[in-house]
């Protein structure tokens, strides 16, 4: 427990110093349409299952940071029922090890496979899921992104029932030969993201915030064992970090970034295309990190729209008003949607309301 402390700590403290770096390029999220099946899913690490064969691979994943192609593939196939939300992770990786065999550990200290997931898309109360290849897993809730200082982070959320399986193509932790790589097969149960006894919140025909990341570590083989390589300083080189949809910034918990997985209930092809609403807050979450820009520089909350941005902000063609209101605590910077005439308000703290 003490580690896992202490590791937050220096998350916290390192994202107060770069947090509001950020990629002048658009970062424009993944999309994906999960099927609904009707066929019982073994979960057992293998992908020929007849429901994963009529089912699509995600875009192969990219650089946390940029659109360069990472080192090896990796690519993710989902699907759903009424109690599920079912993952397929194929990890190529010439050099499959892991040690960390207790749960909630700090999982990312060994090559490993994340999920994120945040149900309403507000960046508020998400969820983390780490595995490594020996299926130990870490599951946590973040009541908000670290980027805010009174988030609340829960190490010892489990998910109950969960199940997860690892396939290894080749041999775990044996450096001895080339391996292909390692497969993940997961159910994750929709009552783990309840909000109340009576909240039915399976998805059906909605979509969900979603991302997958994936770490891997440079290596060195010492008495027969993997481990993390260290550089001349002592230490451990930086990790890779690859993920599904683009980040921009070296930091997977800006959820308004993350993907879109749309729950088809159809068993056939479906399309499903980002609202607009939901660029208005992308436009609004542009403003906030303005803010927390102006902020650092000036020690106060800007006044208006204009001095955090002298451009025209319109989504689709159409101009977007925003109206920044300061007051005790903060601010909140609101505008109503061209599209469906609702409002839609980002508070300093990152928190979206729509009304």
């Amino acid at each position: 427990m003490h580690l896992k402390i202490q590791w937050l700590t220096v998350v916290l403290g390192f994202l107060s110093v770069v947090g509001y770096s950020q990629s002048k390029k658009t970062i424009i999220p993944k999309t994906y349409v999960a099927a609904k099946t009707t066929s019982p899913i073994v979960i057992d690490g293998d992908e020929n299952d007849a429901s994963w064969n009529k089912t699509e691979w995600t875009d192969l994943f990219e650089d946390i940071e940029n659109n360069i192609k990472p080192k090896y593939a990796t690519k993710v196939k989902m699907l759903w029922d009424e109690t599920n939300f079912y993952i397929l992770a194929k990890i190529d990786e010439p050099h499959v090890w892991a040690n960390l065999k207790q749960r909630d550990t700090i999982i990312f200290y060994n090559n490993d496979f994340e999920v994120f997931i945040d149900p309403d898309s507000d960046t508020f109360n998400y969820y983390e899921l780490e595995i490594n290849a020996l299926n130990t897993a870490w599951d946590l809730f973040l009541s908000k992104p670290y980027r805010e200082n009174d988030n609340v982070v829960l190490n010892d959320w489990n998910i109950p029932g969960l199940k997860s399986a690892v396939k290894i193509n080749g041999t775990l932790n044996n450096p001895n030969d080339i391996d292909q790589g390692w497969v993940l097969e997961m159910a994750i149960p929709w009552a783990s993201y309840k909000t109340s006894y009576f909240d039915k919140n399976v998805p059906a025909d909605k979509f969900w915030r979603v991302n997958f990341s994936r770490v891997n570590w440079q290596h060195d083989i010492t008495n027969g064992n993997y481990e993390r390589k260290k550089g001349a300083d002592g230490k451990f080189l930086p990790e890779y970090n690859w993920v599904w949809s683009p980040m921009g910034v070296i930091n997977m918990h800006e959820p308004e970034k993350w993907g879109y997985v749309y729950f088809s209930s159809k068993e056939s092809k479906d399309t499903f295309t980002i609202p607009q609403d939901e660029k208005i807050k992308w436009e609004l979450y542009n403003l906030y990190r303005f803010q927390k820009e102006y902020h650092e520089k000036n020690k106060v909350w800007a006044k208006s729209v204009t001095d955090l941005t002298k451009e025209t902000i319109s989504v689709a063609g159409k101009i977007l008003k925003p109206i920044l209101e300061n007051h005790a605590s903060g601010y909140n910077i609101s505008v109503k949607s061209p599209f469906s005439n609702q409002t839609f308000i980002i508070r300093q703290d990152g928190k979206i309301i729509q009304k």
